[in-house]
């Protein structure tokens, strides 16, 4: 596979304040979630943000997402700039979950995340996100 720069070009995102929401389980269960997520847009670069937010204090800082491309759009190609660091951002179309997002830090290991869609009502999203936590 050839690359070209503009594919490692990382690709700086907004920093945003509001945090992210997010419910992690107690325990790893195999097959299940480790949490869930529920962004704001379907913008992963400006999203990313505050999910680091949350993450990096709790599992160290994030260094690789891994997403199926069908429900992001805009999807940054190579490498996004989150809060002042690069992440890079890999795209999974056949072997992964269009619902779901892998997260990966070299110091703490591998998450998986439901991925609750924006537009879902607030009483939905509870509720999904109640079952994964």
């Amino acid at each position: 596979m050839i690359m070209n720069s503009t594919q490692l070009r990382p690709h700086a995102a907004p920093f945003r304040s509001r945090a992210a929401r997010l419910v992690l389980g107690s325990a790893s269960r195999f097959g299940r979630p480790d949490g869930a997520w529920w962004p704001r847009t379907r913008d992963l670069a400006r999203e990313l943000g505050e999910l680091a937010d949350v993450i990096d204090p709790l599992w160290g800082r994030l260094t690789h997402v891994a997403v199926n491309p069908r429900h992001w759009q805009p999807l940054p190609h190579g490498l996004v700039v989150v809060n002042g660091y690069e992440v890079a951002v890999d795209r999974f179309t056949e072997v992964l979950n269009p619902h779901r997002i892998l997260l990966q830090s070299y110091t703490a290991g591998c998450w998986d995340l439901l991925v609750v869609p924006p537009p879902t009502s607030a009483s939905s999203a509870a509720r999904l996100m109640a079952a994964v936590a």
